[in-house]
């Protein structure tokens, strides 16, 4: 019998001169609301890979993994169904321009950060000591 568990998925909270890297979404759910860079990882590849393949498809930029920030699992995170998410601390590399799924990209003050999509919020709260451990060195 195959099992029947959540989709797996990744997030990246991403800093970029000293700002974090917010996408604004293109399709639903939360379409036109901003979101951390992620998706669906797929078969055959590690969660760090999907992690800098998703990123780099949303957003153009490439990322040095920090550390892992945590996993998030409550079965209504996501609308279309049980996700659990996997989320990196990262840095960004490039000139960000959105594309995939991101309609546009914005670049947030940590202490000015917009109502975001799934439980985005929730995460940046749970990793400000290490976001700020990291703007206090830039």
């Amino acid at each position: 019998m195959v099992p029947i568990t959540p989709k797996l998925t990744v997030d990246a909270v991403i800093i970029l001169n000293g700002k974090i890297v917010f996408i604004k979404r293109k399709y639903p759910p939360y379409q036109g609301t901003f979101a951390l860079p992620g998706g669906f990882v797929e078969i055959g590849e590690t969660t760090e890979e999907a992690t800098a393949r998703e990123v780099l498809e949303e957003t153009g930029l490439l990322i040095e993994i920090i550390k892992l920030l945590g996993v998030y699992s409550t079965p209504l995170r996501d609308p279309r169904g049980h996700t659990a998410t996997v989320c990196y601390l990262a840095l960004g590399k490039g000139n960000p321009k959105a594309d995939s799924d991101a309609e546009d990209i914005e670049l947030f003050e940590v202490t000015d950060l917009p109502q975001l999509a799934f439980d985005h919020n929730m995460i940046i709260d749970n990793a400000r000591d290490d976001i700020d451990a990291i703007l206090s060195k830039m």
